[in-house]
């Protein structure tokens, strides 16, 4: 994997203990679940209660506790590939939990939401996998999704990450819509974010040259560690972004891409519509 349109992808369930500590104090983790707890509870508001809502690629469970607070009057599943995800995830929530993978899936009824924060760019063949998370989703059922932005951005944190990508709002409403999805809202975010990473990300590549033998475990370890008074900082002008964002306005630049795509139902062609003659 060495560009931000490709590679072998794939996530390193070690990485589980090292995210668990840093979640809930981490600024990036906290933005993030303010965005998505806001639009789960705009979503399923439209519902009547017993809808049901799907995270897939749930890992530790940290952004299924607020699924689980905004999706109150539903039935929430969380899925994981990863038993040791999934152990850390039963810790934070009390809802479902499903290891297995989406292809196959075998679940008695559709979902009316499917969540999928931050996953599909670990997959290889990511419009596979977004026509298999269609086959999943009821009728007129809703995908949120976040992936993170721009090619540029690319770095060893991307490697390290397991990603096989990173997302141009063009390419990704593109591969959308012809999985039969129709794209409602879609915009960058984390916007304050962008300069810290692209400036960040490129000293400690630099910094991983330097050092010899593999320094990628102790770059990410650097990488969700938080310095307090930034840290504190980074957080308010999050929260104030995903109140900017819950009205649905858009923002012109960010490291990350915030998607929601209702499924399309296909119609029946005039054809099919026809009885045959008798």
């Amino acid at each position: 994997m060495t560009n931000g349109n490709g590679g072998n992808g794939g996530y390193d369930p070690s990485h589980f203990h090292d995210l668990f500590l840093a979640e809930d104090r981490h600024f990036w983790f906290r933005g993030r679940n303010k965005v998505i707890s806001a639009f789960a509870k705009q979503l399923v508001s439209r519902l009547s209660p017993g809808y049901r809502v799907l995270e897939m690629g749930c890992g530790d469970g940290n952004v299924l506790r607020f699924l689980e607070d905004a999706c109150r009057n539903g039935t929430l599943i969380g899925m994981d590939l990863y038993i040791e995800g999934l152990r850390y995830a039963r810790t934070r929530s009390s809802c479902h939990l499903v290891q297995g993978d989406v292809r196959d899936a075998a679940f008695g009824q559709n979902f009316h939401l499917i969540g999928m924060f931050d996953v599909l760019e670990h997959i290889p063949d990511d419009s596979r996998m977004l026509a298999d998370i269609w086959k999943l989703l009821d009728d007129g059922g809703v995908l949120l999704l976040t992936v993170p932005a721009h090619r540029r951005l690319w770095s060893y944190f991307d490697e390290v990450s397991g990603h096989c990508r990173r997302y141009e709002i063009a390419e990704l409403r593109s591969k959308l819509e012809q999985t039969a999805y129709d794209v409602e809202y879609l915009t960058e975010y984390m916007a304050i974010v962008y300069p810290l990473i692209w400036l960040g990300r490129k000293l400690r590549s630099k910094k991983r040259k330097m050092q010899p033998g593999d320094a990628s475990r102790n770059l990410l370890q650097e990488e969700v560690q938080t310095i307090p008074i930034l840290n504190g900082i980074l957080s308010s002008v999050l929260s104030w972004e995903a109140k900017w964002l819950a009205k649905r306005r858009r923002l012109p630049f960010g490291a990350s891409l915030l998607v929601v795509a209702r499924k399309r139902v296909r119609k029946e062609s005039v054809c099919d519509a026809i009885p045959n003659p008798v």
